[in-house]
């Protein structure tokens, strides 16, 4: 590994969250972004977005570091963990605040879902949840302060009609754009349409952030320039131009790769038991088998 050097170079930057091992999909978006900055001579670094306190586990640290240096990957130190910087998120959720774009939301899962259910073709955001309905969008001051005196946990989410009119200030009526570059680093304007995703969760119950709020502030943070991820990911971007609208914060391009599927024609995950990179390896695979079965 290299120690960080050398700013206004082209940066990447690979982050797996360690609640379970590393698969061949992972593999694929490590490699895609390591390629692109040797390619470009850039930086390549690794960040643990370990904001899931509830779910991360060290020894998945250790194997992620272990697994990406099997598959002929280096990356600059030290290592950024989200888990480091709270006090970051909180910083920037505070300023969406103070500008009147987030509020409180103390419903659960089962509240939301008992509101939308006898609504027929209830719309539903990019990754195929209900969209908040805004049970919580106005509640009084009064009941908000009760609620949170009586300990009721709550997230904050974004007021995405106030927000879109902000951003829209901003930008001085422009749309909304953020650069996409294709497979040969050519790139393109793409319209993001963030209202797909409907008042979001901006900070969650149980920590002080959201992955979307966490992803922009350490992209940011950290220089990034160009970021490597999934298609899966693609309608994310959306939500994330707009965060960087609303908090001046730079936007790097984005290249958003192809997906590995299984025999079933589904992506591989964690949560479906995806075969392990480390499972491989105890089985015997090289290392140049691995990165084929990557592509690469």
């Amino acid at each position: 590994m290299t120690h960080a050097t050398n700013q206004g170079r082209p940066t990447f930057r690979f982050a797996p969250s360690p609640n379970g091992e590393l698969h061949i999909g992972h593999a694929l978006s490590a490699l895609t972004g390591w390629h692109w900055a040797q390619r470009l001579g850039g930086r390549f670094l690794l960040r643990i977005e370990d904001i899931d306190v509830a779910r991360a586990r060290d020894h998945y640290i250790d194997q992620i570091f272990e697994d990406l240096a099997w598959i002929g990957l280096d990356w600059e130190t030290p290592v950024r963990r989200q888990s480091a910087h709270f006090p970051a998120y909180r910083a920037q959720a505070d300023r969406l605040a103070a500008n009147g774009l987030l509020y409180p939301c103390f419903a659960t899962r089962k509240e939301i879902a008992a509101a939308i259910a006898d609504r027929a073709n209830h719309p539903t955001d990019p990754d195929g949840a209900p969209l908040y309905p805004g049970q919580h969008k106005a509640l009084s001051r009064d009941d908000i302060v009760a609620r949170q005196g009586d300990g009721q946990p709550f997230a904050l989410r974004l007021d995405m009609d106030r927000a879109l009119t902000e951003a829209l200030r901003i930008t001085g009526g422009a749309p909304i754009t953020y650069c996409a570059l294709a497979d040969d680093g050519s790139p393109s304007e793409v319209i993001a349409r963030p209202e797909r995703w409907g008042d979001a969760v901006i900070v969650r119950k149980d920590v002080p952030a959201s992955y979307h709020l966490a992803v922009v502030t350490d992209d940011a943070d950290q220089g990034i320039s160009h970021v490597t991820r999934g298609r899966d990911l693609e309608a994310a971007t959306d939500l994330h131009r707009l965060l960087q609208i609303l908090l001046d914060l730079p936007a790097p391009c984005y290249h958003h790769h192809r997906l590995l599927l299984d025999d079933r024609g589904a992506k591989f995950a964690k949560r479906d038991g995806a075969t392990s990179l480390h499972t491989l390896r105890e089985q015997g695979l090289s290392r140049d088998a691995v990165r084929a079965m990557a592509g690469f």
